[in-house]
């Protein structure tokens, strides 16, 4: 019986994956490869609205591929890719955005939210369902913010195999542990986040001053005990939530370690927890950036591997939706 296949995406944007990505994500993903066939790809189509450079964008996309890698992702058992290496993914998505409403589209939070921009941004996730409808996965990981875009994903392959009979796998999502609980440094309140950046952001790959510099200079509370309370206590609270990731070990057993002690100490074994958590990654991560070839041949494989379920699905549109065949 063969794998349920799964399919995810990351563009090659920003400084790279944060702490919350980390355990909201990305050990995820590398965790499912014991259970499901499957596919990554670099979404750097998807980075275009916002016309990055374009030396780098290049740059951007290894260094993503050097950090999956570094996080576990095993080329060997999944198909890692660039997603502007399959044609198919712009065909497919034009043939979508022909059954898809403009009110539809138009009603994406991302979009609204930007409040203006291109037509590239508009037609975002019209292009993401096609990433996704391409390769039939069962399922996708999605966080909260991409939740509207899986259902249209969900309603365009349905409104396909209505019309055009049964070409698509709709998948269901696969709700990912939340990250939400990893917060911003110097502001304890709200979530970490890859766009805000700034130094309340713990980078997976940074240098490891930088890590013992933030987490020693994060907002704190008042008094000096070392307890959990996240409305009371949220600076302190963040930071046990961190500890107990980063060593597997219960915030309750955390607080009865260092009841007596200071904000100081706990914050500099915090700051150790974490630099430890991630030596590996970034021991990996600097042997891959380092090696450009390596990492381009990662992608041709993984591609090659991509190609041939892509192709297998287009050939398939094209013939249900009348287009001649290449002679």
């Amino acid at each position: 019986m063969s794998r349920r296949r799964v399919l995810s995406g990351i563009q090659p944007t920003g400084a790279g994956k944060h702490l919350g990505n980390y355990l909201g994500a990305v050990r995820h993903w590398a965790a499912m490869q014991d259970e499901f066939e499957c596919f990554f790809f670099v979404a750097d189509l998807h980075s275009l609205t916002i016309t990055p450079d374009p030396a780098d964008l290049r740059s951007q996309s290894r260094r993503v591929v050097a950090e999956l890698l570094a996080m576990g992702i095993d080329p060997s058992r999944s198909a890692l890719f660039a997603q502007s290496h399959i044609a198919e993914h712009p065909e497919l998505a034009w043939v979508l955005s022909c059954l898809t409403g403009f009110g539809e589209a138009s009603r994406m939070t991302q979009f609204k939210e930007k409040g203006s921009g291109n037509v590239g941004l508009f037609n975002y996730p019209i292009l993401q369902a096609a990433d996704i409808l391409l390769y039939q996965p069962h399922a996708v990981p999605v966080g909260e913010d991409q939740r509207q875009h899986l259902e249209l994903t969900r309603d365009l392959g349905q409104r396909f195999n209505n019309r055009y009979g049964d070409t698509f796998t709709v998948p269901d999502p696969y709700v990912q542990q939340s990250a939400d609980r990893i917060k911003d440094l110097q502001e304890p309140t709200a979530k970490m986040s890859t766009s805000k950046g700034g130094p309340g952001v713990l980078w997976v790959i940074e240098d490891d001053k930088q890590t013992l510099k933030k987490i020693r200079s994060a907002v704190t509370d008042t008094g000096r005990e070392v307890s959990y309370d996240v409305a009371g206590k949220p600076g302190i609270s963040n930071l046990l939530t961190i500890m107990s990731v980063a060593t597997d070990t219960p915030v309750a057993a955390l607080v009865e370690q260092y009841d007596g002690k200071g904000y100081g100490d706990f914050k500099a074994d915090v700051a150790e927890a974490v630099i430890a958590m991630f030596a590996p990654v970034r021991t990996r991560f600097d042997e891959l950036i380092a090696d450009p070839g390596y990492l381009d041949q990662v992608l041709r494989e993984g591609a090659t591997t991509a190609r041939a379920v892509a192709s297998a699905t287009m050939t398939t549109v094209r013939d249900r939706i009348g287009l001649l065949a290449p002679t």
